[in-house]
This record gives C-alpha cells, structure tokens and sequence, in this order.
C-alpha cells in the first residue's frame, strides 16, 4: 500500500505535537531496576518512593520533595532508574539532573547512559553515538536526553521536562556554610525557576542536613507552590495520640527494612554513633535549627560532678538543694498501646535549678506507673510530684494516690509553647543545669527536642522541664529561709516564713 506523502503543513503540526508516551511494560522504576538486574532490593520504603514517582510521571505531582536516610537505595531509584524509566515511556523528555557536584551529577549520567547501552533492546532506546558524553546525550531519533550540572552550575539556553536535584550538599560543612546556602537558593531562584515551565516536574531528593536546607528552606517560602513532601523516617517516631501516623504503617519505634540488611541492632548503634542532631536530621529527616527556636543550645550551661550521693538501697540524696520535685508528662490520652512519657527530677538552688534525674520512654499505662514508683523510691527528697491534670495523669493520680505520698495535679495555664515560651528566659539567662552528657547521656535528645521545639517531633521532654521551672522559678513555694508563699484565691501572698 502506497502512502501519500504528509504535506508541510501536516508535517509541522506533526512535529510540534507534543509526543505521545510508548506502551511501558513496567508500571514503576522499581519494576524496572529489577528487570534490568535481578539482584535488586525492594523495600517498603522504597515502594513508597515508587508510587510518589508513578504520581509525577502520570502528572498527579509536580512538586516532590523526598527524604529517607543514609544509603537506603533512594538516590539509585530516582537519579538512575526513574530517569531511565521515563525515557522508556517518553524518549523526547529532557531531564536535567543536578547534584551538589558536577561529577556526582556526571555519573548519574553516565550510569543512565551505560545502561542503555546494555539493555536498549529491553529498553527500545539507543544514545546517539554524536551526542554521547557522560554529562550530556540524547536518544537517537529524538529530542529527548539527560544534561547534567552541578548545583553552581547552568542550565541556560536548555529546555527541560524533568529537573531532578540529588543530594544539594556534600557534608555538614557545605550545609553550615551561609556562602553555600546561597549558591543553593541562588540556583533554584535564578536557574532552576527560568527553567520550569508549567508541565515541568521538579523531584528534590536528598538526605536532610539542616532546617534550612533546600527543602526546608523551600517549604517555607511563600510563592504559592504546593511541594508534596515524603519524609520515611529510620525509625517510627508518629504519636497516635495526636492523629499521626507513620508513612510505612509502622507501630511507633519501629525501624525500616533496609536495603543494606540492618538489624535493629545496628540501627540502634548507628542511632548511638550519630548522636542525638545527626540522628534526627540524617536518619529521621527532622533537623532542628542549628541555634535553636524557643531554646538556643548556647543558653544551656552544664555541671560535671554529681550532685547527688547513692546509698546502697538504690536512693539518691542531692547535697545543697532548697527544694527537689519531680515533673511528669505523661500521655495526651490513653491508649491501648505504647506512647512517650517522661519524669523529670529537679533540684533548686537559690534562683538556679538544677536537673537532676530523667526517665523517658514508649510506656503503656501500667508501664507508667511502676515508671513514677520507681522513681519516688530513687529520689525521697522529691516530696511534690508534679503531674499534668489531664489524660493518664488523671488517671495515674487517682490510681497511686493512696500508695505515693505528693502527687500533685497541675492545671496547665496556655498553650505548651507559651508555657515554654515563659521558662526560655530563665534558660537564657544561665539559671539552667543539665547534667553533662558525660553524666547522663539521655541529656543530648533533651537539648534536641528543645532546640527543635516546638517542630520536633516530640515534646515531652519539654513539657516536663516547662513544669518544672515554673514551678520552681516562677511561682515557687519558697522564696528562702525567711519567706514563705501563700497562694489563695485572690493571688500569691508574701508573709514571713
């Protein structure tokens, strides 16, 4: 059968039609990378990043942020199989890819160019042998290609379908640094943004380093863009009690499945190797400001030497103290499972208070009362026993009232920020001890959750301390020896002791 010959003017119309994607037979990069190399690892959370993908791809999202700790395969499925997938369904897209270095970009390139190279049968794609450097190529017969720059790079003069940012920040020291910071931001506002037209998908993969990395800072603009954002964090840190969930499915303090084959045993000693801030930004993609919000970790001053003696029944006396409590958050409401209760012991001196002691945990309900036995019996120098009016510590008081001598309930006044927000000078003026991290490891996650708060993803910490102090600093029972407060339904009155 004879063909008529198209005329120029259907020829034209042709050529600028936008190009119909090619029948996939792999409904996702995943399925992909392991056609390609059957070795590959599947995790849950790299099934997650699969269907975010598949969303871009088929246009339910433009604006995709994704973050998942260290090693764990993201980089491999979205620089060099998403990519490769998605000139197996549209070989005229021209993606860019951008990384903190023009090398690191350079072998996502080359890594996509090589396996065409393998697989362009499976594929039905072939680099043009005229245009076939490892930063820069493109499909033979089409228009569509891979360009890669590093983040002080340009795009200039060159169209792109798809721009994919891996990994903006080599290390902490580039992420620290404000002349860095600069040259990211000035890549999206003047290079990147010319760029995106309105059919132009944007992926920012990286591991998060600071509150005001490039996806931090990005969600914080406000120019009206609409990121969707997936955070898989190493370990389940959600609080049900509030309505939060995990985005794997898992139950609070449960660890991902690692493409690298960790146990839980070596999450929880990479968890001790990193320390408390790298922990929660690397592995669980909450970095708190490197000063702090309501707490800036300069104001926190520390003591080296126990103040305290333990005789051989387990107790612990404080030497030199005015007055010793104990401060409860115990659980917004009572669950069927697990949630995160913290008891702190605090001792005053004078204006300067002083914590002692932290017991901090998952706990269920009957696991929070030997927590609050266990603890009276550790401190008996703790006569008042601070617990929140609310939820478990309703409960916690009506159920030990009778066994436990100075359960006090409390009445919170304002919102846990502003009750924060009312101890933070005394913090600033250097009225506040921690226990060196020497003396109390545990102390590192305290000075985190203080320094992210109230953005962390818990406070009970916080929470705990905030009593305290009040109690202690701000409406305490003792003045000194010669004073004493009376609180009556008309306000606190000053009387001789």
């Amino acid at each position: 059968m004879t063909v008529a010959p198209l005329s120029p003017w259907e020829a034209a119309a042709q050529f600028f039609e936008p190009a119909r994607e090619r029948d996939c037979p792999w409904p996702s990069p995943g399925q992909l990378a392991l056609e390609l190399d059957p070795k590959t690892v599947q995790t849950p959370a790299l099934n997650l990043i699969d269907e975010a993908l598949v969303d871009v791809a088929e246009g339910r999202c433009k604006r995709l942020m994704l973050a998942m700790p260290p090693q764990e395969g993201k980089s491999q499925r979205t620089s060099r199989r998403f990519p490769l997938w998605m000139l197996a369904r549209n070989p005229e897209l021209r993606i860019a890819i951008v990384s903190n270095s023009h090398g690191l970009a350079r072998r996502w390139g080359r890594n996509i160019r090589d396996d065409i190279a393998e697989h362009g049968g499976k594929l039905n794609l072939t680099v043009n042998p005229a245009s076939s450097a490892a930063d820069e190529w493109e499909i033979l017969g089409h228009q569509g290609g891979v360009f890669c720059v590093g983040i002080a790079g340009s795009l200039t003069g060159r169209p792109v379908d798809l721009l994919i940012i891996d990994d903006p920040y080599k290390n902490s020291e580039q992420a620290d640094s404000k002349a860095w910071k600069e040259t990211v931001q000035e890549f999206w506002t003047e290079v990147a943004i010319p760029r995106l037209g309105n059919n132009v998908a944007v992926v920012i993969i990286q591991t998060r380093w600071r509150n005001d990395d490039l996806s931090g800072w990005l969600q914080e603009r406000d120019d009206g863009v609409d990121w969707r954002v997936l955070n898989i964090p190493a370990q389940a840190d959600h609080d049900p009690s509030k309505g939060e969930s995990d985005p794997l499915g898992r139950e609070p303090g449960e660890f991902m499945i690692s493409a690298r084959g960790r146990s839980r045993e070596d999450w929880e000693q990479r968890k001790r190797e990193a320390g408390s801030r790298s922990w929660n930004a690397l592995f669980q993609g909450r970095p708190s400001p490197a000063e702090g919000n309501i707490f800036q970790r300069e104001w926190w001053q520390f003591y080296t030497n126990p103040q305290w003696t333990e005789r051989d029944d387990g107790s612990r006396w404080a030497h030199g103290f005015d007055e010793v409590i104990t401060s409860w958050d115990m659980t917004f409401k009572d669950t069927e499972g697990a949630d995160f209760v913290c008891g702190q012991v605090w001792g005053r001196r004078d204006a300067t208070a002083y914590l002692l002691d932290q017991k901090h945990g998952r706990m269920t309900f009957v696991e929070t009362l030997q927590a609050v036995r266990a603890l009276a019996a550790r401190w008996p120098q703790s006569t008042a026993k601070l617990v929140e009016d609310k939820a478990n510590g309703t409960a916690v008081i009506n159920f030990l009232r009778r066994s436990i001598a100075g359960l006090i309930p409390v009445e919170p006044d304002g919102s846990k920020t502003a009750r924060a927000a009312a101890v933070s000078p005394l913090v600033e003026a250097k009225d506040v001890f921690l226990p060196a991290p020497a003396l109390a490891p545990w102390v590192d996650d305290l000075v985190e959750e203080a320094a992210g708060f109230p953005n962390s993803a818990h406070d009970d910490r916080v929470d705990a301390m905030s009593q305290a102090l009040n109690r202690l600093l701000i409406n305490p029972l003792f003045l000194g020896d010669d004073v004493y407060v009376d609180e009556d339904d008309d306000g606190f009155e000053i009387s001789p002791y």
